[in-house]
């Protein structure tokens, strides 16, 4: 993006039980992986994370970045590949939730992803490679698209910020 101010959307895929652990902690911690340092760099105040929930292959939620990315080595979140037990997800932003659903309301994502720019570079057949990994860059015409379809999910009265 040229403009520095206008906030990046970031999709972060994880398991339903990491995203639990995030809920846990309130929606003030989100961590990446240890190969995605470069990512966490660029991450900034006002960007926003979109949540992807694998096996559930939905959406749970939104939240917005509050800081710049730190490393921190507490372990919150886990991998569910045993090789990759020791991993801590040890660069860190702090966040705060928009609009965050139970896990058992996340919205069932491919409805979504068919209709957007980012996953159209995978074939139709296969769009769940478009959220293999942990964390990907996505525009902002399909950040909408998502919202649009959570904020839909969202129980009247939720707060949507």
């Amino acid at each position: 993006m040229s403009d520095s101010a206008a906030p990046t959307y970031w999709i972060v895929v994880g398991s339903p039980e990491n995203f639990a652990r995030t809920a846990e902690h309130h929606f003030t911690v989100q961590g990446l992986k240890s190969r995605h340092r470069k990512k966490a760099e660029r991450m900034k105040p006002g960007d926003k994370i979109v949540y992807y929930l694998t096996g559930r292959k939905a959406f749970g939620g939104i939240a917005t970045i509050q800081s710049p990315y730190y490393e921190s080595h507490e372990r919150i979140w886990e991998s569910g590949d045993p090789k990759k037990a020791a991993e801590d997800y040890p660069f860190r932003v702090n966040i705060a939730p928009d609009l965050v659903l139970p896990v058992d309301d996340a919205v069932p994502a491919e409805p979504i992803a068919r209709r957007m720019a980012y996953v159209a570079k995978w074939p139709e057949a296969n769009w769940t490679l478009a959220f293999q990994g942990n964390v990907h860059e996505i525009g902002e015409a399909d950040y909408r698209l998502i919202r649009e379809g959570i904020e839909a999910a969202a129980p009247v009265g939720a707060g949507v910020s």
